[in-house]
């Protein structure tokens, strides 16, 4: 019955994510791709996406397709988690987590402290970029770097740490560790792009992650895909199976993802923010590639990073 569970959360995942009908184009492409991809380890997914949006699928029978109180609330924290995604949440989507709710006959309690978790991964986002408006930074001082100042291995090196830290998160079970690795991209290119003396603020950040196909809904549902379909998340309880499950015994596909995006920032913003969006997508797909084939290198450092993570750390990782 695990494929029957997984498919029931995965629909809910996916009504989350087309509830406030604001998705755009490109997003409801990734995700549709996104659902394909996970239909390699259970084929029955392949519909999933057509069956949501076209609605064959109602919401009814997700829900009378999860057995215990476990598996229902690992499928509102779910579904929490897709309308936090972007940052936001529309009065669309709360109201579909209040008929969510009443479906899965939560109590207020435990609904109330899902939603109170799901707010601290927001404040990361919203603190992983200022609001500021986009512009170039001041003349160089000596706290500021130039071009020519930029230490190129350091920069190097703390792209690569995001990339491993990220990996790391997608390697815990908890639905919070997931949530986290989109700001610390968010934090990453902000970083990167001051190193180039650009102040950037939050949308930019996210046009450019959309622009490269780096969606924040859609990103979110593939690593709780993953996790889900990996057997990293427990059923029976619908908790943790331990710090680490069984995949992480394999490789954690953020550390590609976010490896990518670093390296595709630096050249976007060392050469002036000239590059056209095909040259952007052109590059990232390339990179993204070159990434997948080192991240099986640092599996390793990897697993020892999600060995001692915890969510106060990762908060403050932004924050700071």
């Amino acid at each position: 019955m695990t494929e029957h569970r997984d498919r029931a959360i995965l629909t809910i995942a996916l009504f989350a994510a087309f509830a406030d009908n604001d998705k755009q184009a490109s997003e409801r492409e990734e995700i549709r791709r996104i659902a394909e991809s996970l239909g390699d380890s259970a084929p029955d997914l392949r519909s999933l996406y057509q069956d949501v949006l076209l609605k064959r699928a109602t919401l009814e029978e997700a829900v009378a397709g999860l057995d215990n109180a476990g598996e229902k609330h690992l499928a509102y924290e779910m579904a929490v988690g897709v309308c936090d995604a972007d940052g936001r949440m529309s009065d669309a989507e709360r109201a579909f987590l209040d008929r969510l709710k009443a479906l899965l006959e939560m109590q207020s309690d435990e609904s109330e402290a899902i939603e109170r978790e799901a707010e601290q991964i927001v404040e990361l986002t919203e603190t992983a970029a200022p609001p500021t408006p986009d512009k170039p930074a001041l003349p160089a001082t000596s706290q500021t770097a130039t071009q020519g100042g930029i230490d190129e291995a350091e920069l190097d090196k703390r792209i690569l740490n995001y990339a491993i830290l990220n990996g790391a998160l997608e390697l815990l079970p908890q639905s919070w560790a997931s949530m986290a690795i989109i700001p610390l991209q968010i934090k990453m290119v902000y970083r990167v792009g001051k190193d180039y003396g650009y102040e950037l603020d939050r949308g930019h950040i996210k046009d450019l992650l959309a622009t490269l196909g780096v969606g924040m809904t859609s990103q979110y549902i593939e690593q709780f895909g993953r996790k889900l379909i990996g057997g990293l998340i427990r059923s029976a309880a619908g908790r943790s199976m331990g710090r680490l499950g069984r995949s992480a015994t394999g490789v954690a596909f953020s550390f590609a993802t976010t490896y990518a995006l670093g390296q595709v920032a630096r050249r976007y913003y060392a050469g002036g923010r000239t590059m056209s969006t095909e040259l952007l997508k052109e590059t990232y797909t390339e990179t993204l590639g070159s990434a997948r084939e080192m991240q099986r290198d640092y599996v390793p450092q990897i697993q020892q990073r999600a060995s001692n993570l915890n969510m106060n750390e990762v908060m403050s990782m932004v924050r700071n």
